[in-house]
């Protein structure tokens, strides 16, 4: 008998959220280029980052780290999301950073810094696939904002602070906007994602890809963010039609061949519960949004929360 007959476990989200469709699409990968690019405009989180971690060196172990606890949380069983998590809050209690300037001591698992890389990173999930095509209504992507506050929550925050819809999502983002920079942290990680250093022998695939993805991924961020950085932002309609163009190439790739990279989260999750368990974007609509609660739950596409524009105003 197949794990999937005995009732196995369908983890924090389950197969009809619409996290659990969303975080399958190969655009992921973009988005959460662009989640590192806005993160590192927050001078007392990157700091965070920069003073605890060899960012230059293991950049691409971080990102890996953060793609597998992504893919627990969502496909995983419940007792993997919340030892994923625990060892998170772990992690973070143990570590601080010091303001250069003040010499101030703080903790990088204050709330305020939580919340930030949280909403930035949910953000830009949600901000991307929906640019370049993914087929996410309004009401959707509130719902996914809404089940966002159980991964909140795994990382130390209370949930009840924690943005659940556009509006609330666009609220904050214009909150924190006074508090932002591109210091000379984020200068750092917009230098090494724009030319990470590599191999002699992988610099051409360097060239040919990952600096395609760094700029597509840096040119979807908001107009403030790119004012920040301090180069011109790029013509807003040219960037969602390369985005979409990039979903169309990706999600050209049979899922099964995609699924097969390491660690598998998505074929494991099958295997425990089913062919029914598959993600597909068919699912992400009215049937799914009427449902009630985190872990039940086009045409018209929008950017997410962070600051609610894709052009300047005016």
């Amino acid at each position: 008998m197949k794990a999937h007959d005995l009732g196995a476990d369908p983890g924090l989200f389950g197969p009809r959220s619409v996290t659990w469709q969303v975080h399958g699409d190969p655009m992921m990968w973009v988005a959460g280029v662009r989640a590192l690019y806005l993160q590192a405009l927050h001078p007392r989180a990157v700091r965070g980052v920069m003073q605890n971690s060899d960012f230059r060196r293991d950049a691409w172990g971080r990102l890996m780290r953060t793609a597998h606890f992504v893919g627990t949380t969502t496909y995983g069983t419940s007792d993997a999301a919340e030892r994923a998590g625990a060892r998170v809050r772990k992690i973070h209690r143990l570590l601080g950073a010091t303001d250069p300037e003040t010499g101030e001591r703080y903790g990088i698992d204050e709330p305020a810094l939580l919340l930030w890389v949280h909403c930035a990173e949910v953000d830009s999930y949600l901000h991307v696939l929906r640019r370049s095509g993914y087929p996410l209504r309004d009401d959707a992507a509130d719902r996914y904002l809404a089940e966002h506050r159980v991964s909140a929550r795994l990382v130390g925050l209370d949930p009840g602070t924690v943005p659940g819809d556009r509006a609330a999502m666009a609220a904050y983002f214009e909150g924190v906007l006074p508090e932002l920079a591109a210091g000379s942290e984020a200068r750092e990680v917009d230098a090494f994602l724009r030319r990470p250093p590599t191999h002699p022998l992988l610099v051409p695939a360097r060239e040919l890809l990952w600096r395609r993805v760094a700029r597509l991924a840096y040119d979807s961020l908001p107009p403030y963010a790119h004012e920040l950085y301090g180069r011109p932002a790029p013509d807003p309609d040219a960037v969602t039609r390369r985005l979409r163009r990039t979903g169309a190439l990706l999600r050209a790739v049979p899922d099964r061949l995609r699924w097969q990279l390491p660690p598998k989260h998505i074929l494991r999750a099958m295997a425990r519960l089913g062919p029914g368990a598959r993600p597909a974007a068919y699912k992400v609509g009215p049937r799914v949004a009427i449902l009630d609660g985190p872990g039940e739950g086009s045409e018209h596409i929008d950017n997410g929360g962070d600051g609610g524009r894709w052009r300047s105003p005016g």
